[in-house]
């Protein structure tokens, strides 16, 4: 279930969404999670770049929240993708093992990159390289 929550000195607020669905909730969880790294390195860059420029307008300012809106949408979606496909996967297969992570990352890579109106070899080389990160975080995740 997607869940966060927010503290400041001694007040907190928890946040959960329940859909009723595990994959839902665990899709939904990835997509706000990473959405929102997204957004925050839009962010970062941003304020770096006013710093170093030594100027701050009411249209860049602007700029910023479209591209963190957009950037935040395009990793929560590329995210949430993943974690369904692997989800899809382990339910499948009825094992949790690097297998999942290998295969969600093949089928994500390449459904992202067909949607992003790619072809053929491109759709390919993005489905390796999506079952490649996939399968390199999970093995990494055994280590620690």
């Amino acid at each position: 279930m997607p869940s966060a929550g927010l503290e400041a000195g001694s007040n907190k607020v928890d946040v959960a969404i329940d859909l009723g669905n595990p994959l839902l909730n665990r899709t939904v969880d990835g997509f706000l999670k990473i959405g929102a790294v997204g957004a925050c390195r839009v962010a970062a860059e941003d304020a770096f770049d006013c710093l170093q420029s030594g100027s701050v307008s009411k249209h860049k300012l602007e700029k910023t929240l479209e591209k963190m809106c957009k950037e935040g949408a395009y990793w929560g979606a590329v995210a949430g993708v993943y974690v369904g496909m692997e989800y899809g996967v382990e339910r499948v297969r009825g094992e949790y093992d690097w297998k999942n992570a290998l295969i969600g990352g093949i089928a994500s890579g390449a459904l992202i990159s067909a949607a992003s109106n790619n072809k053929g070899n491109k759709i390919a080389k993005d489905a390796i390289t999506g079952g490649a990160i996939a399968t390199a975080i999970e093995f990494i995740n055994y280590l620690t």
